[in-house]
């Protein structure tokens, strides 16, 4: 879900050196590899940070959620007698977590490959406070408050920023209370 909504956040924004255009899926998917969200913390910090935490989860870090999973399932496996299965499982866990951390050190670490899209950046939006009473019944006119929006500032819905707040503070408030 994170990944989605750094997709929809990145089509206003160009790649400055127009690299990856032979894409297959170039018009569908924003983010196909990982150089495309390099230095994503300076577009986006809050989304950057949620997936941060994300993926430490996923690495198995110790106070996050991922770590008391992987420690359950590992013990479970050593107490039924699977000692090599959890060798192998540990082992695949550590190349994960390489892979992860590139991944984190790719949004953090580097200098973003991203500028406004030239083509937007003089483009207003026009939008009616109460659309419902906007449209008179007498000459089909519109009456409402006009607004203009501007491309930088439009954001991500609420919804969507409200699951994706509750479930990074689920990973990082399970440290509080780890139960089963």
């Amino acid at each position: 879900m994170i990944l989605v909504t750094i997709g929809f956040s990145l089509y206003l924004y160009v790649n400055k050196e127009k690299q990856n255009k032979n894409l297959i899926d170039i018009n569908n998917s924003p983010i196909q590899l990982i150089s495309q969200i390099k230095g994503y913390f300076y577009i986006n910090p809050y989304l950057a940070i949620s997936l941060a935490i994300t993926l430490f989860s996923f690495v198995g870090v110790p106070p996050l959620m991922g770590f008391f999973a992987k420690q359950m399932v590992l013990s479970a496996a050593l107490d039924n007698g699977y000692v090599f299965m959890t060798l192998v499982a540990i082992l695949t866990s550590v190349i994960g977590a390489g892979y992860y951390l590139s991944l984190i050190k790719q949004i953090f670490f580097f200098k973003d490959d991203y500028k406004v899209n030239p083509s937007i950046s003089n483009l207003n939006l026009l939008g009616y406070l109460n659309p419902a009473s906007t449209i008179s019944e007498n000459n089909n006119s519109l009456n409402g408050k006009a607004v203009q929006f501007k491309p930088s500032n439009i954001t991500i819905n609420s919804a969507l920023s409200s699951t994706i707040s509750v479930l990074t503070l689920l990973l990082v408030l399970f440290i509080y209370i780890p139960g089963e």
